[in-house]
């Protein structure tokens, strides 16, 4: 018998090993378990591989005398179990990637680098006979980390625990070398059965139906996927914590995805309020070691609710129950690299292969899922009344084409135009002296977008990509550095003092940014010179947020429910409670319809919408204010006045005639390199072994949208087809030629199926 073994290397096949005590005498090796972990020799290098079959000697098209045998077995038992391996088949067949690098992306760092499995938990307890007296006078924080271990008794705490509770790990390592605490390990004990930690709220009729129906799928233990399409502040999430009620009380998991690390701790906040149960938070914040930890607590069943990002999908659950996509229309759940999949679409798939329900829930749904719909794949539910006595929020949209916008006065005396009309900010001055919150949207981070020379035209651009520097500038905080940067690939400069081509100093910054938005409003309305009452401005975007608890922090003044203005990008308009914002405006939504990608007027309007959202989400009456200089465009005023899913209606019968997704099926190669030359020649090779005849359109090789990024030069071909097995046949067998193609030796070749956009 052989090992075939799958390799973390960039091809499309498996390798076949001898057992590893075959280069003894032994002719009854053991061969490591299916889903196990081993270490071979490839080439000159050692890797870490997974074990996927056991075959037959006389299969092997090679000679068995030539095969190397296995280096180091690093698991007793499977790793992944049958499910777990059928889904990454599944992934890598979809996705044409190789299944060694899929099973490098379904796994930890540390399990990936050969680590073993911690299966135990450091706790730390006071060693007897230990006090306060022990310590130096000094020693003020080794003190209060004492006195709080002891605050646990003989026994001590996990050290999760105590990490939680504001403890630190260099602190409790000095302890233990000052011989006044000790570690010791133990086994994770089984979690309690989950319990209602609070009582569920009343429901309205929608939300009864929804809920019974995800309990009858759940019962017949059977896959139906749902798509939960409800209004914003409808009640979706009562109905995903009612619909888990039964999951995890049978003693299952539930698996919550949501698009954005911002929204966990609000999320997690909101289900540890009616469930006493173990919820586990995953997101890219966390660090190795607690990434492997928390693998292990799905794999062994210690997390009951787990709510994660896209890649907690990819994660192995020893009794998985339930899973819900919460704003499943949202783009981030399309990995943009490496294993370029689409969370919502692999959440389907897991859920049938499991036998389980799968919720999609989303007040936007997309093209895609709408037409999932209508071909009967998924049982829409629909909630059509916000939750409680909340209102839907009312839309108006304010002509900005001949009335004038406000300025401000800024700290250098130089007056400001704020992009706002005179009717925006009356209406936004009421909303304060109402005693509400105002939330003005500017999908723009920075100061302003581009830093112009009004002598000679000259614009400040990227020297590596084809994109302007957005100019990073405060003129409220003047500690901080001022500075110019590409967003694309984070290229940083100075601001210069006199343009570099003519040498004027007549060089300003041009457009809004979220920065300059906040300074604008700042002026008008938290100035003591020019206002009675001065209201505070809460800037909400990644250079806000980027600090560890940031997002706490601004949540607690935003929940303090004062009158303030919030100045967001698109990290506002994702499932965020803000029951004291009234008023929405959005000063600039204009550009998504504008655009040159067909995608754009969906993910635009499902923006407008989702923003539209956090306005009236308590007991008052929201309104959003949409300034446009085309308030006859027609796509905006059927949003406005009939509702999204009547938009998105009229997009699907456009994009039916128009032969674009998801009538046809996409697939985008994409083709990277130091000159736009070869880039363009490998894509052109690569057309020219195409299979033929076939049902193809094919549109390129031509640029891509960013021709230049990072100094590399981007190329593409587009690939549609009415017949997706068709597509994918074609591709099984093209593929892999292209990459051994010489023209295309240094470059980088990608493929992306289901592509939101080219």
């Amino acid at each position: 018998m052989l090992v075939s073994v799958a390799l973390p290397v960039p091809l499309y096949r498996v390798f076949d090993y001898l057992p590893p005590a075959h280069s003894s005498s032994s002719n009854n090796a053991p061969l490591p378990p299916i889903g196990s972990r081993v270490q071979v020799s490839f080439g000159r290098q050692t890797l870490i591989g997974i074990v996927v079959a056991h075959i037959n000697a006389s299969d092997c098209p090679i000679d068995p005398s030539k095969l190397k045998p296995i280096k180091k077995v690093l698991d007793d038992e499977p790793l992944l179990d049958e499910p777990m391996l059928n889904l990454a088949r599944w992934l890598a067949r979809y996705y044409h990637y190789p299944l060694g690098d899929v099973l490098a992306v379904m796994l930890p760092t540390l399990i990936r680098q050969g680590k073993p499995l911690d299966l135990l938990i450091r706790h730390w307890r006071v060693l007897p006979n230990v006090t306060e007296d022990d310590f130096h006078s000094n020693a003020k924080k080794q003190k209060q980390q004492f006195a709080m271990l002891k605050l646990h008794g003989k026994n001590g705490a996990s050290e999760d625990i105590l990490l939680m509770e504001g403890m630190e790990r260099p602190f409790l390592k000095r302890l233990e070398d000052n011989g006044l605490i000790e570690h010791y390990f133990e086994q994770k004990p089984a979690p309690l059965p989950v319990s209602l930690a609070k009582l569920p709220l009343d429901l309205n009729d929608e939300q009864q139906v929804a809920v019974q129906q995800i309990h009858h799928a759940c019962e017949q233990n059977q896959y139906q996927g749902f798509l939960l399409n409800g209004v914003t502040g409808s009640g979706k999430t009562e109905v995903y914590l009612q619909a888990m009620q039964p999951v995890l009380e049978a003693g299952k998991q539930v698996l919550v995805l949501v698009p954005e690390i911002g929204l966990t701790p609000q999320t997690k906040a909101r289900f540890a309020s009616r469930f006493a149960a173990n919820i586990l938070l995953l997101h890219s914040g966390l660090n190795n070691s607690q990434r492997m930890q928390g693998w292990q607590d799905c794999r062994q069943g210690h997390a009951q609710i787990v709510i994660g990002t896209r890649s907690t999908l990819l994660y192995p659950f020893a009794n998985l129950g339930l899973i819900i996509v919460d704003e499943a229309h949202d783009l981030s759940y399309k990995q943009q690299d490496t294993l370029r999949y689409q969370a919502a679409d692999v959440a389907l798939y897991r859920g049938y292969q499991l036998g389980i329900a799968v919720v999609l829930g989303t007040a936007t749904p997309s093209l895609e899922q709408l037409k999932l719909v209508t071909d009967g794949k998924l049982t829409e539910l629909q909630l059509t009344k916000r939750a409680g006595h909340a209102t839907t929020a009312n839309l108006q949209l304010v002509d900005a084409r001949d009335k004038p916008t406000e300025y401000s006065q800024q700290p250098d005396g130089q007056p400001q135009n704020t992009g706002l009309t005179s009717d925006t900010i009356n209406a936004i001055r009421q909303t304060l002296e109402a005693g509400e919150q105002v939330l003005v949207f500017l999908n723009r981070r920075g100061y302003a977008p581009v830093l112009l020379c009004g002598a000679c035209g000259w614009q400040a651009d990227c020297p590596r990509c084809e994109a302007h520097l957005t100019v990073h500038h405060s003129q409220l905080e003047q500690h901080k550095p001022s500075y110019l940067k590409c967003h694309h690939c984070d290229w940083q400069a100075h601001i210069p003092k006199a343009c570099p081509d003519c040498g004027s100093q007549n060089i300003d910054p041009v457009g809004m940014g979220t920065t300059r938005l906040s300074e604008s409003l700042h002026a008008i309305f938290s100035n003591p010179q020019t206002s009675k009452t001065t209201y505070p401005i809460i800037q909400i975007d990644r250079d806000t947020t980027r600090r560890k608890d940031s997002w706490e922090d601004i949540y607690r003044r935003i929940n303090q429910g004062k009158p303030a203005i919030l100045v967001g990008t698109q990290m506002v308009a994702k499932g965020h409670h803000f029951p004291n914002v009234t008023l929405v405006v959005l000063p600039n939504a204009d550009r998504g319809f504008l655009s040159a990608d067909f995608r754009s007027p969906e993910h635009t309007a499902q923006l407008i919408i989702q923003v539209a959202g956090r306005a009236g989400r308590g007991d008052k009456a929201g309104k959003v204010l949409i300034q446009t200089v085309q308030p006859d465009n027609p796509l905006l005023l059927k949003l406005v006045k009939d509702g999204y899913l009547a938009f998105a209606h009229q997009l699907l019968h456009e994009r039916q005639v128009m032969g674009l997704p998801p009538y046809t099926h996409a697939a985008l190669i994409r083709c990277e390199g130091k000159t736009s030359e070869r880039t363009n020649q490998a894509l052109k090779d690569a057309l020219a072994i195409l299979p033929t005849p076939n049902e193809l359109a094919v549109l390129g090789p031509i640029d891509a949208p960013m021709h230049k990024k990072n100094s590399r030069y981007h190329a593409q071909i587009l690939l549609l087809s009415k017949n997706r097995p068709h597509l994918h046949q074609i591709l099984q067998q093209w593929w892999e030629q292209v990459l051994q193609l010489p023209s295309a030796k240094y470059l980088k070749l990608t493929l992306d199926i289901d592509p939101v956009g080219w």
